[in-house]
């Protein structure tokens, strides 16, 4: 019997709720989940949890027993991150968390090029407007806009996320172009369609501020739809510049109300405070503020 894949599978069934989910997450069959705890049981000469048709639960011995287990991997995982923190060269899995647009935009290409760098890297990226909690889902390291809540975190400053109004050419001509803020109730937008609910942006105008409009020509949840809206000249847009940078410097899109536009957020590479940081985590952080650190 494998002690240590046994006692894996055992907190596994404890933290997923059931021997099915714990296959899943294991990439194992239930049967397979069922033998281990099975011969677990039978090496202690004690049943570890009480079964019955409906539910599953720890018994006394299995409870105490799950504790100790968690103790044992935990220490297990840590000789091995030891022996990786002694090698030189960046190596493993690197885990990423990043916003929607701007994880598509600038993370995945500096991803792809520090990969290209340090070929014994493995990455994955995970694209979400919602935060995660960098310890318990196991990333290495997140990028974040907005401010930094007081989590222990390493924060490095990048560059701030400024958000752009537009419009194609062929708009402009045929609606003009607006000069203020209050203009925009009269023109035909396009909008996120999160805005309204959670996180609006102010617009300036003048000494006064605006939002932008709620009564929209067209929304959606992907500023990469509105981007292709506009760009075929249903109406003005207000997206990140990142993605719309590109349409921009071509003249696809032209931008207007530059004056108006809502503060810039603040963005940051967090990481977990090591001291004794893994080398593919010392050279990503390293990659990512040459490349778009803030001065």
């Amino acid at each position: 019997m494998d002690k240590l894949r046994a006692m894996e599978v055992m907190v596994a069934v404890v933290e997923a709720g059931s021997f099915a989910a714990a296959a899943r997450q294991l990439d194992l069959s239930p049967v397979m989940v069922g033998k281990h705890v099975q011969q677990l049981e039978a090496h202690l000469g004690a049943r570890l949890f009480q079964r019955s048709t409906r539910r599953m639960s720890l018994t006394e011995l299995g409870q105490g027993f799950v504790e100790d287990c968690r103790r044992v991997l935990e220490q297990v995982r840590w000789a091995e991150t030891a022996v990786e923190r002694s090698r030189q060269a960046p190596q493993g899995l690197l885990r990423i968390s990043a916003p929607v647009t701007l994880g598509n935009q600038r993370v995945a290409p500096l991803l792809a090029s520090f990969l290209q760098q340090y070929p014994e890297v493995r990455a994955e990226l995970q694209l979400s407007d919602n935060l995660v909690d960098l310890a318990s889902e196991g990333f290495d390291a997140a990028i974040r806009i907005g401010s930094v809540g007081n989590e222990g975190l390493v924060a490095r400053p990048l560059q701030p996320y400024r958000m752009v109004i537009a419009a194609s050419p062929s708009y402009l001509r045929e609606y003009g172009r607006p000069e203020r803020a209050a203009d925009l109730s009269q023109h035909r937008c396009l909008s996120h369609a999160i805005w309204q609910r959670r996180s609006e942006w102010v617009l300036q105008d003048g000494p006064n501020t605006a939002l932008w409009p709620e009564q929209a020509r067209f929304s959606s949840n992907q500023g990469e739809s509105l981007r292709a809206a506009a760009v075929q000249g249903l109406g003005l847009v207000m997206q990140p510049e990142v993605l719309l940078a590109e349409d921009l410097a071509a003249g696809r899109l032209v931008p207007v109300l530059q004056d108006c536009t809502p503060a810039a957020r603040p963005v940051h590479l967090v990481y977990g405070p090591d001291r004794q940081q893994l080398p593919k985590l010392r050279r990503f952080v390293e990659h990512v503020l040459a490349a778009i650190g803030r001065a």
